[in-house]
């Protein structure tokens, strides 16, 4: 019999079917068995009556097992109807199980509350739980609503390569790979030097690349691996372009995790707070006079973000804001400053719920500039020869953002640790399992 999907059973009421997938829980009540059987598609309700041929099978299974079951899809009593839940008015009357696999007794409950070391120490097993199956499906929804976001607008997307000659923001903490010859390469810190080849040639393009930073934080917000996704355009007036092409992708982006408010339920989060207004924007100086505290300082501190979003979901209705104008000695090198303006930059950031997700500019398009900021700021234009080739025979005036994926997934569910949002976590402390425990047989020393 051809497989039939658990969410579409509530067109089949009255017919006998087959489903496969895992039993997410059994429970015994009398001489009766009940099941929780989930597949990609969704859980359903399943019962083994006395006197089933299926009956001895199903005493036998437990959680997880894989099995592929034969039942009929009958409607439940009205009494027995769960309104607003998946398949809430059928169940699956079962007529036989075969065990696909089986499985071990879980050394803990899925429903239980369960600590980061837990959750991350056991990652095959936690990622089959509700909240995290809504996690990770919520951020594909993200991901998939980003990429159509800019198709719509024009964008071409490229593929950026990890392994890079030069770290893009002329920083130290890279991850070296010892393997090309003399040369000494690193794994790639951002997809920046690329994107902005690529704008000479699409004008508009984007990359979702991962990236990995060598940072020697542990924090709720450092990861080491991670996903960038970004975007560079050509023929802008300034960093107002870019701007207004990422609040038109955060729109879409927003827009379409609303539509899944299931997943938010499961995960205990609210829908983001999108304003009908633009959204608003304050200088650096303006966020730090609102705080009421130094406009001396280069950048805001996480506890100032916070209070810049309260500020905006407050009065203006707002999840996300735009911070502008930076000092330009604490942004990337290729950053644009007008000499009108200066010592400040065209570079913004983009807070949502308290923390920063996005950073952007607009970028030098001068291959003299280029060169000219590259020196002062200590480092070699000979590294850089083969970025620099596209402006030294003409580059427009362009820009473009980097938003991170797994901060971006964080607080859309508000989650306590950018490495709930992260399949598989690597930071200083961890490689699937905590380093500290690497001379271990597994995550329990067993």
């Amino acid at each position: 019999m051809e497989r039939t999907l658990i969410g579409e059973l509530g067109a089949h009421v009255g017919e006998t079917v087959s489903i496969s997938g895992w039993v997410d829980v059994r429970r015994d009540q009398g001489k009766m068995v009940f099941f929780d059987f989930r597949d990609r598609s969704g859980l359903v309700q399943g019962v083994c009556l006395p006197g089933s041929p299926a009956l001895d099978t199903a005493k036998e299974t437990r959680g997880e097992y894989v099995v592929r079951v034969e039942g009929a899809v009958n409607k439940r009593p009205e009494k027995n109807v769960q309104a607003g839940k998946q398949n809430g008015g059928i169940e699956l009357e079962v007529k036989a199980i075969e065990v696909l696999s089986r499985a071990e007794a879980l050394p803990f409950d899925l429903d239980a509350d369960l600590t980061l070391e837990t959750l991350l120490d056991h990652r095959p097993l936690t990622l089959r739980r509700e909240r995290e199956r809504a996690i990770f499906k919520l951020q594909a929804v993200l991901l998939q609503a980003y990429r159509d976001s800019l198709i719509r607008q024009g964008f071409t997307e490229f593929q950026a390569p990890a392994l890079v000659g030069s770290d893009a923001e002329g920083g130290a903490e890279v991850f070296k790979v010892d393997y090309f010859n003399d040369q000494t390469a690193n794994l790639a810190t951002s997809p920046q030097l690329y994107k902005q080849i690529m704008t000479g040639v699409y004008e508009r393009v984007f990359t979702i690349a991962r990236i990995f930073r060598a940072e020697k934080s542990a924090t709720t917000r450092h990861i080491s691996e991670l996903t960038q996704m970004d975007f560079e355009m050509a023929f802008i007036e300034d960093e107002r372009d870019v701007m207004a092409v990422l609040e038109a992708v955060m729109r879409d982006v927003a827009r379409a995790a609303s539509e899944h408010a299931d997943l938010f339920f499961a995960v205990g989060a609210g829908l983001p707070l999108v304003p009908d207004a633009p959204f608003p924007a304050l200088t650096l100086r303006e966020a730090q006079e609102l705080l009421g505290i130094s406009t001396s300082e280069p950048d805001l501190e996480p506890s100032h973000e916070r209070g810049i979003c309260e500020w905006a979901k407050l009065e203006k209705g707002s999840d996300f804001v735009f911070i502008t104008r930076f000092p330009t000695h604490k942004r990337a090198f290729y950053t644009y400053e007008h000499e009108d303006e200066a010592p400040h930059s065209r570079g913004f950031d983009l807070l949502f719920r308290g923390l920063e997700i996005n950073s952007g500019a607009q970028r030098i398009h001068d291959y003299a500039e280029l060169v000219k900021r590259i020196e002062e700021r200590g480092m070699d234009p000979k590294n850089f020869a083969f970025y620099l080739q596209a402006f030294k025979y003409g580059m427009p005036p362009h820009g473009g953002c980097s938003t991170g994926l797994e901060r971006l997934t964080m607080k859309m569910l508000d989650l306590d640790n950018v490495k709930e949002a992260t399949l598989f976590p690597r930071d200083m402390n961890r490689i699937d399992v905590l380093l500290s425990s690497a001379d271990s047989d597994g995550p329990d020393g067993a």
